[in-house]
């Protein structure tokens, strides 16, 4: 038997048949790729051999002799012209794009730079030495797996979804039910203390941050810190090693099939926008070396540098049918072969650029319009990147859910003392209908959340003014500085009790508003607990405590917030047009409505009372939207002072329940008559029922 024979082209990667394995890489310039095979430490090369076959510019070849376990990587020969937009080096080992598993981490040296450094033009020169010794290698793997009869997608509609994003090793590290075997790790998720404090909070639905294959920046790796949070992409197929180093991939996937016994969801943050390989001066690591002018945006009139659209260094160039292909095999295989639950696409306006700029009807949007696998699932854009013509908040079509900081930065402010704000509050709550409500689109495009990984957490949002990043070594220039923030007098730690008071009732206010908006609410890790990144908005680099949950507020009065947070879920499952998958009308002819904005006597708001001055105070129905529903009245009064307020007088509701005072500790029991009068406390959130 012949060991070596051309294969086929049809699918990219190393494919195993049971019997032998197809390797197929694509290259459009390339004149010559061999594949590398390596001892099964990755240390030693034991092979190299040139694929025989070109089809449609894939190189290809099958060989009959390799099983699953086996470590390889590629050499590519071209021309090396950066001034052309080539940078071919075929001393340089490249890691396979559709490597579905990692050996080795990146061991950084000068060796992996494709020409010498230490010059301005440094990148125009070519380097000889060889870089595979300290390069990650790609394993051939078997994907079959067993799934079990009960794992079943748990199918969590958009109307009844909530969003809690996560950090694989940040979420479990410290969190002190998880066994410490355990911490860090994929099946640290999926334990069964981790899940039964997700199921305590209500949240149907947990966001990865990037769990792709990536590698640390040198810089930070200089200076003692890590990309701990994951956004450097080397691997779209690979799961990240350092989470699960014992068969990567079938621990992850265990994970999942454990999170979907428990009705949990699980949705990946991925990083499409560009690869860790950076800028022209950056690593040859893996496309820079197998295809540079087709993987990246160059620049038109000097293809020695990158149009760079994220802040990165390198944009990754989706009008190549070729690169558009890699990024959709890859969401087809995390739904297929992982079982994945949906993606928040970071950066996705760079996704969605052609020629001139951000396309709705480019090439990207439409492949996943018509994708018959990505229909089941959910799709969050984060709607915005660093170029000319970013900001694409609301532009998305209409089978796709935005992150809205329109949302976040209102709230923010509203809740951080600031007046003038209550005719926005309102558009916010009531799921930003100003930019979503076109194309069919649903309240659910909109993603609520006043937290996220980037930026402040809930705690520090209360407790800082200013953003403190000194640890992470960039004289604290790095990170936002448009925060929105208030420190309640104090800037950061204080033991004075009015403070923590006043800190406490503000994080309780973002929760309740956060769960009583419509649209999709997304909470972050750890807010629950008052977790504390010591006023640091951008930690990306910390893998250490500073990026880990404190999971210390746990059980403490007034820091542990968990209790609050499911009360405010089972609340919003109780009141359906809080969810509601309509856009809500005012009053109708027939004297039904969807929202009536009410002032504090109850009357309707008419044009001169959004334009109260300073306002602060905010109250409005949302009505049944059947029969045997009852209407909710949310009051919002961010003033520091009580404000008196009369219940509505409707003549089929004769009460008003109170089930919601986020300045009470115990489940409020005040009953008010309609047309009854109550103090709407300082800084507060209240919501009644209505009762006939």
């Amino acid at each position: 038997m012949t060991r070596l024979t051309a294969g086929t082209h049809h699918r990219l990667g190393s494919t195993w048949d049971g019997r032998g394995t197809n390797f197929a890489l694509f290259s459009a310039n390339a004149q010559r790729v061999e594949l590398c095979l390596f001892d099964s430490l990755g240390r030693r090369e034991i092979e190299r051999i040139a694929l025989p076959e070109r089809t449609e510019d894939v190189w290809h070849g099958y060989l009959s002799d390799i099983s699953p376990g086996q470590l390889y990587g590629y050499r590519v020969h071209g021309p090396y012209e950066p001034e052309h937009g080539h940078r071919f080096n075929f001393n340089k080992l490249l890691l396979d794009p559709y490597a579905r598993r990692l050996a080795n981490r990146l061991v950084w040296s000068d060796a992996h730079f494709a020409y010498r450094t230490g010059s301005a033009r440094a990148d125009l020169s070519f380097d000889r030495r060889d870089n595979a010794r300290g390069m990650p290698k790609a394993v051939v793997v078997d994907e079959t797996f067993n799934w079990g009869r009960r794992e079943m997608r748990p199918n969590v509609s958009w109307a009844d979804t909530i969003i809690y994003e996560a950090h694989v090793k940040g979420l479990t590290q410290k969190y002190p039910g998880v066994p410490s075997a355990l911490r860090g790790t994929y099946q640290g998720l999926a334990s069964s203390a981790m899940i039964d404090h997700l199921k305590q909070l209500g949240v149907t639905t947990i966001e990865l941050l990037p769990i792709h294959g990536f590698v640390d920046d040198r810089h930070l790796v200089e200076k003692g810190l890590s990309n701990y949070w994951g956004y450097n992409t080397l691997a779209f197929f690979a799961p990240e090693p350092r989470y699960g180093p014992d068969r990567t991939l079938d621990a992850f996937r265990t994970t999942v099939a454990r999170l979907h016994d428990a009705g949990i969801e699980v949705l990946l943050d991925v990083v499409y926008n560009h690869t860790a390989e950076g800028n022209h001066l950056g690593p040859t690591l893996s496309f820079r070396g197998i295809d540079n002018l087709s993987y990246y945006w160059l620049m038109p009139d000097n293809p020695r540098y990158y149009d760079d659209f994220t802040g990165t260094g390198n944009s990754l160039n989706l009008t190549h049918p070729r690169v558009l292909q890699m990024v959709m095999d890859s969401l087809r295989y995390w739904v297929e072969v992982c079982h994945i639950d949906g993606f928040r696409f970071d950066l996705a306006t760079t996704l969605a650029r052609g020629p001139n700029g951000f396309e709705r009807s480019g090439s990207f949007l439409t492949a996943v319009r018509q994708d018959p696998v990505l229909a089941s699932v959910k799709l969050v854009a984060e709607p915005w990147d660093v170029g000319l013509g970013g900001y694409q908040v609301g532009a998305y079509p209409s089978q796709w859910s935005e992150w809205n900081d329109r949302y976040r930065s209102t709230l923010r402010r509203y809740w951080s003392g600031e007046g003038n704000l209550i005719g926005d509050v309102g558009g916010r709550m009531t799921g930003s209908s100003d930019l979503f409500n076109h194309d069919g689109r649903m309240p659910q495009a909109s993603i609520n959340h006043v937290t996220v990984h980037d930026g402040f957490t809930l705690a520090d949002l209360f407790s800082y003014n200013e953003k403190h990043n000194e640890s992470n070594g960039e004289d604290n220039r790095d990170g936002s500085n448009d925060n929105h923030s208030n420190n309640c007098g104090h800037e950061g730690p204080t033991g004075d009790p009015e403070i923590l008071a006043l800190r406490r009732q503000l994080r309780k206010n973002q929760l309740a508003c956060l769960l009583l908006a419509q649209g999709v609410p997304l909470i972050l890790a750890g807010d629950e607990a008052g977790n504390t990144q010591n006023g640091n908005n951008n930690a990306y680099c910390h893998d250490d405590d500073i990026g880990w949950i404190g999971w210390e507020g746990l059980g403490q009065d007034g820091e542990d917030l968990t209790g609050f947070v499911g009360t405010m879920t089972a609340l919003r499952h109780r009141f359906p047009q809080i969810k509601s998958r309509q856009w809500v009308d005012g009053r109708k002819a027939d004297g039904s409505y969807g929202v009536l904005w009410l002032t504090p006597k109850a009357e309707e708001m008419q044009e001169a009372d959004w334009n109260f001055p300073e306002g602060r105070f905010l109250s409005y129905m949302l009505g049944p939207q059947e029969q045997e529903q009852q209407p909710l009245l949310v009051v919002l009064n961010a003033a520091p002072e009580a404000i008196a307020c009369t219940m509505p007088k409707l003549p089929e509701y004769r009460e008003w329940s109170c089930v919601l005072d986020t300045t009470q500790t115990q489940t409020p029991s005040l009953k008010l008559a309609s047309g009854g009068t109550m103090q709407a406390p300082p800084r507060s959130v209240l919501a009644f029922a209505g009762a006939a």
